[in-house]
C-alpha cells in the first residue's frame, strides 16, 4: 500500500483478548491479554494462553497480570512486552517495522492515548495511530459508517462498554462506560462469596458467565443449576456448591443496568434525525458481552428500539481497526 503492502497491522488491544488483524491476511492472532513475569527479575516468562493458564496456578516466583485495566493501559512495561510478542507472533520472519493501528476506547484521556501510542511504537511498529472502539466495531459489523444515515453500536468488551451513534464518517454522540465482562466476573464472585461463603477465582467466574448466566430474570429461572468448586470461607477446606441461573442473574444484573444507562444516555443526547435513524436500523451490539443470553431482548424492551448482535461480535473490533488501515493516510494527516 505504501511501501508495506499486507505489512500493516491493526490490533484490538483489549482488557480480556488482544486480536491481531494482518493487512492482506485478515485476523491471524486471537490471544488473551496476560503477561507471566518473574517476581524478582521482572523477567516475561510467557504471554497469552499459556500466561493465562497460569493466573490463580504460580508460585511466588511468577506473577500473572493483566497489563490492561478498564481498556487502558494499567501497566506500561508490560504491555510494551506484550505488544512485542504479538506484533513479532503476527507478522512471523518478515523484516520492517510495520504501521500499526490501535483501537481505544471512546472515554480515554489525551494521556492514556498518548500512552497507547508510545507502547506501541517501543514495541516495534514504525508508528502508530489510533482509532475509537466503536468506530472500528461499527465499521467490522458492516454498517453504513460514511453515508448521511445514522448508527448505533455498542461494544461490550472486557474493560469498557462504548455506545456510540455515528454518521458520515464519524461519532455523533458517544459514551464509555468501565461496566463490562470483567465487572460481570467480579460480580458473579462477589455474589458466590456473599451468599454461599464459597471464594471461586477469575476463571471460575467467568466460566459461570459463560454456561449459565442471563440478563434475563425470566430467562435464568430455566437455565440449570451447575456445581462449582471453591474455597469454603468457613472451613477454609475446597468445597463444591450449586450455583444457579438466578444466582448469577442477581449477581450481574446492577452491572447490565447500568449498562442499559448508558445506552439510553447516548440516545437521548442525540438529535431527532439520527435517533428515527436508530429505530429504522435498531442497535447493533459487538464485544464478547455481546454473547451473553437474553442481553438482546433486555435491551431492546428498555429502550423500545430494536436490537441485534454483529455477526462476528467478537472479531468486530479488529477488523474494522484491520479495515481502517485502508484510510491510514488520513489517520497521519489527523494525528
Amino acid at each position: 500500500m505504501f511501501g508495506f503492502g499486507e505489512k500493516n497491522i491493526g490490533i484490538d488491544l483489549g482488557t480480556a483478548n488482544t486480536i491481531v488483524y494482518v493487512e492482506g491476511k485478515g485476523i491471524v492472532l486471537r490471544e488473551p491479554s496476560v503477561v507471566a513475569k518473574s517476581t524478582k527479575s521482572g523477567e516475561v516468562i510467557a504471554v497469552g494462553a499459556e500466561a493465562r493458564a497460569m493466573i490463580g496456578r504460580t508460585p511466588a516466583s511468577i506473577q500473572a497480570v493483566r497489563p490492561m485495566k478498564d481498556g487502558v493501559i494499567a501497566d506500561y512495561d508490560t504491555t510494551v512486552a506484550m505488544m512485542k510478542y504479538f506484533i513479532q507472533k503476527a507478522l512471523g520472519h518478515s523484516s520492517g517495522k510495520p504501521y500499526v493501528m490501535v483501537c481505544v476506547p471512546t472515554g480515554i484521556t489525551a494521556v492514556e492515548k498518548r500512552a497507547v501510542i508510545d507502547a506501541t511504537r517501543v514495541a516495534g511498529a514504525r508508528d502508530a495511530y489510533v482509532i475509537e472502539e466503536p468506530f472500528a466495531a461499527a465499521i467490522g459489523a458492516g454498517l453504513p459508517v460514511m453515508d448521511p444515515t445514522g448508527s448505533m453500536v455498542v461494544d461490550i468488551g472486557g474493560g469498557t462498554t462504548d455506545v456510540a451513534t455515528i454518521s458520515l464518517g464519524g461519532i455523533v454522540s458517544s459514551r464509555s462506560v468501565r461496566m463490562a465482562g470483567d465487572k460481570l466476573n467480579e460480580s458473579i464472585a462477589q455474589y458466590v462469596r456473599q451468599k454461599y461463603n464459597l471464594l471461586i477465582g477469575e476463571r471460575t467466574s467467568e466460566q459461570l458467565k459463560i454456561d449459565i448466566g442471563s440478563a434475563s430474570a425470566d430467562a435464568a429461572k430455566e437455565i440449570k443449576a451447575v456445581p462449582v468448586r471453591g474455597r469454603d470461607l468457613v472451613t477454609g477446606l475446597p468445597t463444591t456448591v450449586e450455583i444457579s441461573g438466578t444466582d448469577v442473574n442477581k449477581a450481574i444484573n446492577e452491572s447490565v443496568m447500568a449498562i442499559i444507562a448508558t445506552i439510553k444516555e447516548t440516545l437521548e443526547e442525540t438529535s431527532p434525525e439520527i435517533a428515527a435513524d436508530v429505530i429504522d436500523h435498531g442497535i447493533v451490539l459487538t464485544g464478547g458481552g455481546a454473547l451473553l443470553r437474553n442481553i438482546t431482548d433486555v435491551i431492546a424492551e428498555a429502550t423500545q428500539v430494536p436490537v441485534s448482535i454483529a455477526s462476528d461480535p467478537l472479531d468486530c473490533v479488529a477488523i474494522g481497526t484491520g479495515e481502517s488501515l485502508k484510510s491510514i493516510n488520513v489517520m497521519k494527516k489527523k494525528q
